[in-house]
């Protein structure tokens, strides 16, 4: 019963992002948990544009876990998704999409009041709060934000940043980005071992990326399905097994997991023997 009332109330502050797709200009409510306690249909940049040039970026700390947000699992839109027992190593790329005005002073899913005008970020899986570095992979641009809200619901989308961290990163105009999100400090939940991520993973996804403009990107392929449901799968077993991100890159109906990039062949090779020592099958050494 006590796991049923704990459950409830986190649903409770499954926040703002749980309804915002970003500002595409199309309805956000759609019946989504929560959607009538904002005023706004649509989001949108504030009315009031400050000057973020000189904001600091967040600095990582040790926090304890947020008492909300954080459920083993949760559903939105009828879908369940799991949160990480740790952010430990946690490196994904993909799209991120940001949110504002609309949610500008709701509450988030850790029970924080949302901000626009700070470094901030929603996601799905990470623990409630992290701090993670995110960098836009087309123009280079990085920067250090705290994820303390959960989103976005979108399948296409990794990560939904605040108006500010959009700004800065270069993606407001376009609504979306191509990013890479890496967790750079996390607070491993009660009797999870940092550990938990073999070593030869840590190591590998907590290494500064490479220069994409000067070197080749290295990356492996888990796995490549017609079925994109299949794809999906496999993605959530490498989070759950390995504490390790993936993306999925699809050429008509042929869906593909890849994983990484890495600094050079020699740390991607520890991974594809760590995978396989994990049960994986041997991933295959792969370039853009």
């Amino acid at each position: 019963m006590k796991r049923l009332a704990v459950t409830t109330l986190a649903t409770l502050f499954l926040g703002a992002c749980a309804t915002a797709p970003g500002p595409s200009g199309t309805p956000t409510n759609n019946g989504a948990p929560g959607s009538d306690r904002y005023s706004m249909d649509q989001d949108m940049p504030p009315e009031e544009r400050r000057d973020i040039s000189q904001l600091p970026e967040p600095v990582p700390k040790d926090e304890p876990r947020s008492r909300y947000g954080n459920p083993d699992t949760y559903s939105v839109w009828g879908k369940s998704y799991r949160v990480l027992p740790s952010a430990e190593g946690y490196r994904a790329e993909g799209l991120a999409s940001w949110y504002g005005q609309k949610f500008h002073g709701h509450r988030t899913s850790s029970g924080e009041s949302f901000d626009m005008y700070r470094f901030t970020a929603a996601h799905r899986s990470l623990p409630l709060p992290t701090y993670a570095r995110v960098t836009n992979l087309d123009n280079g641009k990085s920067l250090v934000v705290r994820v303390n809200d959960r989103g976005p619901f979108h399948e296409d989308r990794i990560i939904d940043l605040s108006w500010a961290a959009a700004v800065r990163l270069g993606i407001e105009q376009a609504g979306t980005g191509r990013v890479r999100v890496e967790a750079i400090s996390a607070t491993p939940a009660p009797n999870v071992p940092a550990s938990k991520v073999p070593t030869a993973v840590r190591a590998a996804l907590d290494s500064p990326p490479p220069n994409v403009a000067t070197k080749t990107r290295l990356f492996l392929q888990a796995g490549a399905f017609q079925d994109r449901t299949a794809a999906e799968r496999m993605q959530q077993a490498l989070l759950e097994k390995l504490g390790m991100g993936s993306e999925i890159r699809s050429t008509g109906n042929l869906h593909r997991v890849w994983i990484g990039p890495y600094a050079d062949d020699q740390q991607r090779q520890q991974v594809r023997q760590t995978m396989a020592d994990a049960g994986f099958e041997r991933p295959v050494p792969v370039a853009p």
